[in-house]
């Protein structure tokens, strides 16, 4: 059986979904309520956890009676805080845009990284900075939703192209296709500036380090009309999930629905991608673990992923932290070594159309 018969006789993600019973929501409900816990922990330990050892005593104090003057107390408020909150919206952002990705194209190997959508939204950002001489984060995001609305535009596009439209094998060669073109335009566009490519390597490797606040001050707004959004498209998701046409006879407005969530991919990956680079794997892993916790059902499958993918892209840079010694290994490195056997898995699965 090929992949796109598979895909046309199976289920897709969220199909044929019904009301969880009391019992299940019961249990769906205290598995969210673990997961705010594990949540919270990460975040302490993100706070927390550094090349200088800080206490508890200067942590809490920090938060209570700051001292400007006090070096411990400034790292934890204006280092290790904002980095944490970029690195929890960021994480929720890229999570969600793969899960809406995945249910809107029903393509199980959809994500911001992978259909180029990131790499679309970093080459904008680039050329802007080093062509067009755009300064500062609040002008230069909109050319990361620029980019990442022309990757949409092109890899879709690409592969609606001919009888069976956009399958998922089409989808992903488009993006391979779509994320080597945008990577080699940002390339040659730092190799010409040795300044430049010193300034955005880390950047480019995808990374939470170093965000200060007017990073998480000027794209969480952005970011959280992006999370709002696809927290309430779970019963549109569930409706697209079923095919076109029953859900054209459920009463959808299917361009208008797509067109809606596709913005929304725009604004979670072009705001997250300015504020710490062109980071993979998030936003295709962490919707199948939340399958795996919930059911195909996207009302939950939503809200688990929100909290799933910071919980993974905090701990990652944690671990980051921890692994090189007096170094400090980037994010979005550590999310390629995890994230690539996790890749190949998704791959190799048998019933990868009915995930």
């Amino acid at each position: 059986m090929t992949l796109a018969h598979a895909r046309s006789t199976s289920p897709a993600p969220g199909s044929g979904v019904a009301a969880p019973s009391h019992r299940h929501g019961g249990g769906l409900a205290a598995g969210l309520v673990v997961l705010v816990g594990v949540l919270a922990v990460v975040a302490f330990v993100s706070v927390t956890l550094g090349t200088r050892d800080v206490g508890l005593a200067t942590i809490w104090k920090a938060f209570t009676d700051f001292d400007p003057d006090n070096t411990s107390e400034t790292v934890i408020r204006e280092l290790r805080v904002p980095r944490t909150l970029v690195g929890l919206v960021a994480g929720m952002s890229l999570g969600l845009a793969g899960a809406i990705l995945q249910g809107v194209t029903r393509n199980p190997l959809a994500d911001p990284g992978i259909m180029g959508i990131n790499t679309g939204a970093s080459a904008f950002i680039v050329v802007s900075i080093m062509v067009l001489g755009v300064q500062g984060l609040g002008t230069y995001i909109w050319f990361g939703f620029l980019g990442a609305a022309v990757a949409i535009f092109v890899v879709y596009g690409v592969a609606s192209f001919g009888r069976e439209g956009a399958t998922p094998v089409k989808l992903a060669l488009a993006g391979a296709a779509v994320t080597a073109g945008f990577y080699s335009v940002t390339t040659g566009v730092v190799m010409t500036n040795v300044d430049a490519l010193n300034e955005l390597r880390f950047w480019q490797v995808g990374s939470i380090a170093g965000r200060y606040w007017p990073v998480f001050t000027q794209t969480a707004p952005f970011m959280a009309v992006g999370v709002a959004v696809a927290l309430f498209s779970g019963r549109a998701l569930n409706g697209l999930s079923l095919g076109d046409d029953m859900a054209v006879a459920l009463g959808q407005r299917i361009r208008l629905t797509r067109s809606i969530m596709f913005v929304s991919v725009a604004v979670l990956a072009g705001a997250a991608t300015a504020a710490c680079g062109p980071i993979v794997f998030i936003g295709l892993v962490v919707p199948h673990v939340a399958r795996a916790l919930c059911g195909p059902d996207y009302r939950w499958v939503m809200v688990y992923t929100a909290l799933l993918s910071p919980i993974i892209l905090l701990s990652a840079d944690i671990i980051g932290r921890v692994s090189a010694g007096d170094g400090e290994l980037q994010v979005g490195v550590v999310l390629g070594v995890l994230g690539a056997p996790a890749f190949i898995a998704l791959v190799r699965r048998r019933d990868l159309a009915e995930l």
